[in-house]
């Protein structure tokens, strides 16, 4: 059977993933304008994915994130992102690769991308983070983000334009 040579799947899941990035890179460039926030659904267990142990304990398979009034530190590269946001009163470091994320969605536009698991691969190595911020947020005012409740479902349906 010959080997199909081109993957429109791939492309678009590739395209899409890449409007994640450019709005994840224009809030580090320029922060949260108006209403816009993002909630962000990762797995977990994908290779490069950084995340506290008592998070990954709490959190085995998926975890949202939001992304609103209160993170510090985005950095952004082509692979992924990293974010410091406060859990309990106590700010933690996640570092997310792209290829990880399952969601996104930006409620204040009626925006939301489902995204199919990616398989890790070895050449998806993600890129170091460290020393690359590109934004940092120290003047936010804002309340602190908010940790996702276990067992806490975010139907996106309501966020689709139909």
């Amino acid at each position: 059977m010959p080997k199909e040579q081109l993957r429109y799947d791939r492309m678009v899941e590739a395209a899409l993933r890449s409007v994640v990035r450019d709005a994840i890179a224009q809030v580090a460039e320029n922060g949260l304008t108006g209403n816009h926030h993002f909630y962000l659904t990762f797995r977990t267990g994908y290779p490069g994915v950084q995340v506290p142990d008592f998070l990954r304990a709490q959190y085995p398979n998926e975890m949202t994130i939001v992304l609103q009034f209160q993170f510090y530190g985005l950095e952004v590269n082509d692979t992924g992102f990293a974010v410091t946001l406060s859990f309990n009163n106590v700010h933690e470091r996640l570092v997310i690769p792209f290829a990880a994320i399952t969601t996104f969605a930006d409620p204040s536009v009626n925006f939301a991308l489902q995204f199919q698991p990616a398989e890790p691969t070895e050449a998806a190595e993600p890129e170091p983070l460290a020393g690359r911020t590109v934004a940092s947020r120290p003047d936010d005012k804002s309340a602190p983000a908010e940790e996702p409740k276990r067992g806490e479902v975010v139907a996106l349906d309501a966020f689709r334009k139909k």
